[in-house]
């Protein structure tokens, strides 16, 4: 349980602190735009008439449109990626329970260049290549100093 919490410290405070930007910015983002639009949280459109933890109406048919084994769990996908953008976003801004987040939305993230994106050419797929690495390592290092993990993996010995 503690490696999971446990971040990877950098050698000096002021580069866990120049991560921290990245990381902030994305989850802010994911949270805020790319998953509130299609996700029900508190800070959701309104004119999105989504219940919280609701999914969108059209959110499963695009999803299902990537074909293969997206066609036959349309709403669980759907429900899992708006899941990881919106509420991994969240947590990703927080630093809590970093790894298991960067995972989510790192496969979220890994759909949508490869089954969204790819052949919309590369400017379309940037926004999600770079969620993907700033997810990526993420996964690996963890929060940080800068996180709530760093202060959980404080308190489990």
């Amino acid at each position: 349980m503690k490696s999971i919490f446990k971040p990877i410290l950098m050698p000096k405070w002021w580069q866990d602190l120049l991560l921290l930007i990245p990381r902030s910015i994305c989850g802010y983002l994911l949270t805020t735009d790319f998953g509130a639009a299609k996700f029900g949280l508190p800070w959701s459109p309104p004119e999105n008439n989504l219940g919280l933890f609701e999914v969108a109406f059209w959110f499963p048919n695009d999803v299902a449109a990537y074909g293969g084994i997206f066609t036959k769990f349309s709403i669980f996908f759907a429900w899992m990626g708006a899941f990881s953008e919106a509420v991994g976003g969240l947590f990703l801004l927080l630093g809590l329970l970093t790894r298991p987040f960067s995972f989510l939305i790192l496969c979220t993230m890994l759909v949508a260049i490869f089954f969204q994106q790819f052949n919309q050419g590369t400017w379309n797929m940037l926004p999600a290549m770079g969620i993907m690495w700033i997810s990526l390592y993420n996964l690996i290092l963890g929060s940080g100093r800068f996180g709530i993990d760093y202060f959980i993996s404080k308190k489990i010995k």
